[in-house]
């Protein structure tokens, strides 16, 4: 068999509203920004060649088959493009020309175990936070070679990289998410982006981490029965926040206690659309609009001495305080 590469959370809920991105990461620019940023690639496959992930790079392209060797359209784009079609520029999967990574089956030669590393920088996570990326494979319309990615985690705190080969997974030892672990055939990988994510447990506190996506791929290879070419885009961690947190990370209000007037300020001029006063039962006894404005005045003259409960609602999130009326 020989393989031809183709051309080259905001959820307003009592409790919990909304998240803090920890750290987020769009694999747009080139490679070598990618690297600056702090990520680093290692080939440990089996025969071992010198592919690496890479951003992509691709240019418009008119598809031949009539020609040798065949001029065949991009891959990653939304459908299979015919002779004489120009094939565009694909997308990431937040939209941009070339914005996401990528890797393939020249990982390895002939029949091998493809076990190719790209390694974040180290990332400051606790339990409870959320790691999610975006993944698709590349666009055919009758090849499937069965491929598998895996997204790691390393907790030790020299965060030990792969160097021994295709088994060797260094510290990276939680592993998050696999996708398609048992490299089923049928177009299980797949050939749109799609979201994959883990939720972070089993860490005594705060914890530096370094997470690994392995593209990892047995009988892969330009002979092998399985590999392809797969992306990855839109990297992110992020944490929830209770309404308390929003509150008190986006907005002050004082003074407090309040005989009447309350002056509520969002902090880098953050838009306040709404907000709402309830008391102890959860009744609502007041009603403002604040039109977007980042500083207002609420007047509580007429409210019952007693505490309240103060709810901003924001194009970012809502965040809730207890207010107390004298």
């Amino acid at each position: 068999m020989k393989k031809t590469l183709l051309s080259v959370f905001l959820l307003s809920v009592s409790g919990f509203a909304t998240a803090q991105t920890v750290y987020s990461f769009g694999f747009s620019g080139t490679t070598a920004e990618m690297e600056t940023a702090g990520w680093m690639r290692t080939n440990q496959s089996n025969p071992i060649t010198t592919a690496l992930w890479t951003i992509a790079s691709y240019t418009p392209v008119t598809v031949n088959t009539t020609v040798t060797p065949q001029i065949q359209g991009n891959p990653f784009n939304d459908r299979v493009y015919t002779n004489g079609e120009v094939s565009p520029v694909p997308n990431g999967q937040s939209g941009g020309p070339n914005s996401f990574a990528l890797v393939n089956f020249r990982s390895t030669t002939g029949t091998g175990t493809i076990s190719n590393w790209l390694i974040s920088p180290v990332v400051t996570v606790q339990n409870g936070d959320v790691v999610s990326f975006w993944s698709r494979k590349g666009t055919s319309a009758t090849d499937d070679y069965p491929d598998r990615l895996e997204l790691r985690m390393s907790t030790d705190a020299t965060h030990v990289n792969p160097t021994g080969g295709a088994t060797d997974v260094g510290s990276f030892t939680t592993v998050g998410v696999t996708v398609n672990p048992t490299l089923a055939a049928g177009f299980v990988y797949p050939k749109v982006w799609t979201q994959y994510s883990f939720t972070v447990s089993g860490l005594s506190g705060p914890t530096a981490v370094k997470f690994g996506f392995r593209y990892f791929v047995t009988n892969g290879g330009p002979s092998g029965a399985n590999s392809d070419i797969i992306g990855i885009d839109t990297f992110d961690v992020n944490r929830a926040l209770s309404t308390d947190d929003f509150f008190a990370n986006n907005f002050s209000v004082y003074p407090n206690p309040s005989t009447g007037i309350v002056n509520l300020t969002g902090k880098n001029n953050m838009a306040i659309n709404t907000i709402q006063i309830t008391d102890l039962n959860g009744r609502v006894v007041k009603n403002v609009n604040a039109k977007g404005v980042s500083e207002t005045q609420i007047n509580i003259s007429d409210l019952t001495t007693g505490m309240y409960f103060l709810n901003v609602q924001t194009d970012s999130g809502s965040g809730t305080t207890k207010i107390i009326k004298n």
